[in-house]
């Protein structure tokens, strides 16, 4: 079965409760959809299926987008670990110039060009891992890659090279334990309704950091 197939099969289109502009083929439950991912690669111990969620950092930094398009009007976008592409989408809606909606899981990557598709809009995504390449964009859009150490620290050492050549970072954070502490200017704050499914609560306060070129206290 392709990622495309597997994906159509397993959501269903659905209204992200944030970005009500979208639909998006989401899941209702992740323990189901994990196991079905085991069985149709034939491996135990995959990565979970992030892609088949609206989560909040993302959902924030589409909101943030859509309200002030100008962020990203006519700039080339990378939004990395895109997930469902719901910030991608965003930028593109918003009039980027080009966006690459990146994430290194194929099904991913066939969730997010069937959204693109879903809601009209032109993207281009990748599965390659960007950590350590040379970033050839303007803006970088990171929404919720804060949950475990190792990788929150090798996305911030990669992404504040971006910040302090100029390019505009934009991270997205629902309380995650491994945010950094400085070198962040706060942008904008949204409250994000969440299931008891993926979260220990109902709604998520999720704010929108600007990654500063110094290191200047948040």
């Amino acid at each position: 079965m392709t990622p495309r197939a597997f994906v159509l099969q397993q959501t269903r289109l659905s209204e992200p409760s944030l970005v009500p502009e979208f639909q998006l083929y989401l899941a209702d439950e992740a323990v189901p959809l994990w196991q079905a991912t085991e069985q149709v690669l034939e491996r135990v111990n995959v990565p979970p299926p992030y892609w088949a969620f609206a989560w909040p950092g993302g959902q924030a930094l589409a909101r943030l987008l859509l309200d002030q398009p100008n962020l990203v009007a006519g700039q080339r976008v990378v939004d990395l670990g895109a997930g469902c592409g719901i910030a991608s989408l965003a930028a593109a809606r918003a009039g980027a110039a080009s966006v690459l909606a990146a994430d290194i899981d194929a099904f991913a990557a066939a969730a997010i060009a069937l959204n693109a598709e879903a809601n009209g809009v032109v993207l281009s995504t990748t599965t390659d891992n960007l950590l350590g390449q040379p970033l050839d964009a303007d803006v970088l859009l990171i929404g919720d890659m804060c949950y475990e150490r190792a990788l929150a620290e090798a996305v911030l050492a990669w992404a504040r090279p971006a910040a302090a050549a100029g390019r505009l970072v934009l991270l997205a954070d629902p309380g995650r334990a491994y945010r950094p502490t400085d070198g962040l200017a706060a942008m904008a704050d949204y409250v994000v309704p969440t299931s008891l499914d993926l979260e220990d609560k109902t709604e998520r306060h999720t704010r929108i950091w600007r990654l500063l070129s110094g290191g200047t206290p948040s």
